[in-house]
Formats: structure tokens, C-alpha cells, sequence
């Protein structure tokens, strides 16, 4: 099997810009759509495996999603779907902003689902003790 090799931002910087592999953004297209790396391919992690997609070519294959967690947690899966050599990279998305490179971003695309579902859920918690706070208060008799 193969093993996924880590690859620093500045590196795959070059190799992209020599056209010499291609990148694949493991996220939902929700997520590519709102923030990606130029030249990025957007190949969810979810259709890869459900379409069983083998990337095995000429030319190395090269993993992001958005922190790196996720190409990091998924490896194994990643890995079986292409030959040698492959990379993951180093600190996904946020990484590759950490070292000064560009990114194409599209602020009016809607937010992450993910995203929406922290700022309600955010939302929820606030007004749960905003309300606990105010039935604490009427219970003693204040205002």
C-alpha cells in the first residue's frame, strides 16, 4: 500500500507551480466553493470512495482539506486510491495560508454547513442561559 508522505506549503508550492502533481481537496464542495489552493482539484473524500476512484497515473497525487486533520485521520483510505508517490500537506488550507500563499476565496458563496451548524448551535447555547438567567431572577423575585 501506499504511504502518504508529508509535504511542506512552500514545496508544493513549486511542485504545482511545475505543474509536476496534481492536488486534491478532500473537502465538500460547500467547503472548496467558499476557499481553495489555486489549482486545486475539489475530489471529496465521500465521492472518492462511494465512486471508487483510483488516481493512479503518471503523475503524484497530493492531499489537502482544510486544517489537515482530516487527510491525516484518512491515510489509509487516501492512500489505497493512488500509486507512488503521494503527499498529504502539511497544515491543509490554514498551512498553506500560515506561510504566505495565496488562495482563491469567494466570500459571497454560502458558508460551510459545518460552519452555519457551529453558529446555531453557538446561537442555541447563548439563549439557553440567557433564559436560565432570566427564569433564575423572576424564581427569586427579581427583575
Amino acid at each position: 500500500m501506499t504511504a502518504l508522505t508529508p509535504i511542506d506549503a512552500q514545496s508544493l508550492a513549486r511542485r504545482l507551480k511545475s505543474r509536476e502533481l496534481t492536488l486534491i481537496d478532500i473537502r465538500e464542495p460547500d467547503e472548496f466553493a467558499r476557499e481553495h489552493i489555486d489549482g486545486a482539484v475539489s475530489l471529496p473524500l465521500s465521492r472518492l470512495e462511494a465512486g471508487h476512484i483510483a488516481l493512479r497515473g503518471t503523475m503524484p497525487v497530493a492531499f489537502t482539506c482544510r486544517t489537515g486533520m482530516r487527510t491525516n485521520s484518512n491515510c489509509d483510505r487516501l492512500a489505497a486510491h493512488v500509486g507512488e508517490p503521494a503527499f498529504v500537506l502539511e497544515g491543509g488550507l490554514d498551512g498553506w495560508k500560515k506561510a504566505g500563499l495565496a488562495t482563491h476565496a469567494d466570500r459571497k458563496a454560502p458558508l460551510e454547513i459545518m460552519r452555519q451548524v457551529q453558529i446555531t448551535a453557538g446561537f442555541i447555547v447563548v439563549l439557553g442561559v440567557m433564559l436560565a438567567v432570566a427564569t433564575y431572577q423572576v424564581g427569586r423575585g427579581g427583575t
